[in-house]
């Protein structure tokens, strides 16, 4: 399973930037519950920036609401993140997430991206 995460770049304070991450290779028997973005900025933890589930209920960071909207597409298990008036204090790698379960299975499937940069200069 490949997680291909696009659109991270440079862009200035007040900016816009339109992130994408499509999956390949999720087999049929998996079913995806939900997908999310998260970020890493240098020296601090990995954390939510945004996740949607396949029932289309969505759910920000704080930091998050009112400047980025999240969706998807369960179909083609690919996700998206339009982040507006973007901040420098947004600067971080950003990594798409899908987590569902296998028909049959107890344990649940966790898929990572690997991570899109997205810089925001002030």
């Amino acid at each position: 399973v490949q997680l291909q995460a696009s659109g991270g770049g440079w862009v200035q304070s007040g900016g816009s930037l339109r992130l994408s991450c499509a999956a390949s290779g999720i087999g049929s028997s998996v079913n995806i519950n939900e997908m999310g973005w998260y970020r890493q900025a240098p020296g601090k933890e990995r954390e939510l920036v945004a996740k949607i589930t396949n029932g289309g209920s969505t759910t920000y960071a704080d930091s998050a609401k009112g400047r980025f909207t999240i969706s998807g597409d369960n179909t083609k298990n690919t996700v998206w993140l339009q982040m507006n008036g973007l901040k420098s204090e947004d600067t971080a790698v950003y990594y798409c997430n899908q987590w569902g379960r296998r028909a049959g299975y107890l344990r649940p499937v966790d898929y990572w991206g690997q991570g899109t940069l997205v810089t925001v200069s002030s």
